[in-house]
Formats: structure tokens, C-alpha cells, sequence
């Protein structure tokens, strides 16, 4: 039984070291892109809060345009009465 150089048990060991070379493989992949998100999420959780405006400044700046718009329809509804 042993003439073809090759018994079934040969081969099926053989093929679960490919399989679990591959599964290990992928896992290895999967482990890694999953520690690399996690660093990306941290630092974009610490440089986020700088790339925006905060929200006291946001309502700041339009305190600023308010004002201004005020002024530009004030001038208009003068000219309008006249």
C-alpha cells in the first residue's frame, strides 16, 4: 500500500500545515491592521480637538458678523426713510 510514496495520512497532514499556514497567515494580517487602526483612532483622537474650532469661538465669530450685519441694515433702513 505504501508504493506511491505518498499515504492518505501524509497527505492530509500536509494539507492541514498549508490550510493552518494560510488561517495563520490571515490572522497575522488581521491582527496587525487592527493595531494599526487603533493607532490611527489615538492619534487622530489627540489632533482632532486642534483641526476645529471650538465652539466659543465659533459663536464669537458670528458675535463679530451679527454686529456687523446690524450696522449694514441699520445704514439701509436710514436711507430708506429718507
Amino acid at each position: 500500500m505504501n508504493n506511491a510514496g505518498l499515504d492518505f495520512q501524509t497527505l492530509v497532514n500536509l494539507g492541514a500545515g498549508a490550510l493552518l499556514c494560510v488561517l495563520g497567515w490571515i490572522g497575522k494580517t488581521l491582527w496587525d491592521a487592527v493595531h494599526n487602526l487603533k493607532d490611527d483612532i489615538h492619534r487622530l483622537e489627540i489632533e482632532l480637538p486642534s483641526n476645529y474650532v471650538r465652539r466659543d469661538e465659533f459663536a464669537e465669530g458670528f458675535k463679530d458678523i451679527r454686529e456687523m450685519l446690524a450696522k449694514i441694515w441699520d445704514k439701509l433702513d436710514a436711507k430708506a426713510d429718507k
